[in-house]
């Protein structure tokens, strides 16, 4: 057993290590690209007014994890368009994508992801975010990551209780840790049956250690200090 970063939680190393499977979150753990996404809800609500565009980052802010679709969905009702208007959201969903289109291909990637792969060259990777799906995969392949995660990039529209139900019915995923940064991350995780460690330092969840503690999650900083602890 070895501490978490900055004293933290205690991290269960070689759970980790015999684990036959690691799920990533993406944003703030994989990408530094959650304050990306946060501007981009920003932007795209403004036009509806400023009130409209605070209270959307304020639920996005406090669904961390969560698909945009859903998100977006939530606009909708504030403003008084009808649920049955799917088109009306799919666009805010198109200017959201083309505000963070740019962002994702240059943000920070996580020190210390080559070196877990290293580390740990038999495990299964799988990506599961609230990301959308194809925009995930063509990101991650124009920044040469893709290959690192055999098990698939997965994302919405799908939420990921479904997407981890789905790959542990079809694609092997018996046992793991899920590696996250939110709320949504650990509850997905639970409910998946998976061991779960909150990746802190690009979260948005201002509460993070608060929850942990309250939850006896371990804890690390990034990817970098996950792969440092494993190769003590």
């Amino acid at each position: 057993m070895t501490t978490g970063s900055k004293g933290g939680i205690v991290v269960d190393v070689n759970r980790i290590r015999d684990s036959s499977s690691l799920v990533f979150d993406c944003d703030g753990v994989i990408l530094n690209s959650n304050a990306i996404k946060t501007q981009a809800f920003h932007q795209v609500a403004l036009p509806f007014g400023v009130d409209h565009a605070d209270s959307l980052v304020a639920h996005h802010l406090r669904n961390g994890g969560i698909s945009r679709f859903e998100k977006f969905r939530y606009l909708a009702d504030q403003i008084g368009v009808p649920q049955s208007d799917q088109i009306w959201v799919n666009r805010r969903c198109e200017e959201f994508a083309r505000y963070v289109s740019e962002g994702l291909l240059s943000c920070e990637i996580a020190d210390g992801l080559a070196e877990l792969r290293t580390l740990f060259p038999s495990k299964r990777w799988f990506v599961v975010s609230g990301g959308k799906e194809s925009e995930l995969r063509e990101v991650f392949r124009q920044r040469g990551i893709a290959d690192l995660f055999e098990g698939g990039i997965h994302g919405s529209p799908a939420d990921k209780h479904t997407i981890l139900a789905r790959l542990k019915a079809e694609s092997g995923l018996l046992d793991g840790v899920f590696l996250g940064d939110s709320r949504f991350d650990h509850e997905a995780a639970i409910r998946a049956n998976l061991d779960f460690v909150f990746v802190h330092g690009w979260t948005d969840l201002k509460d993070w250690k608060t929850y942990c503690l309250q939850n006896q999650i371990p804890a690390v900083e990034s990817l970098g200090d996950l792969a440092r602890l494993c190769n003590e």
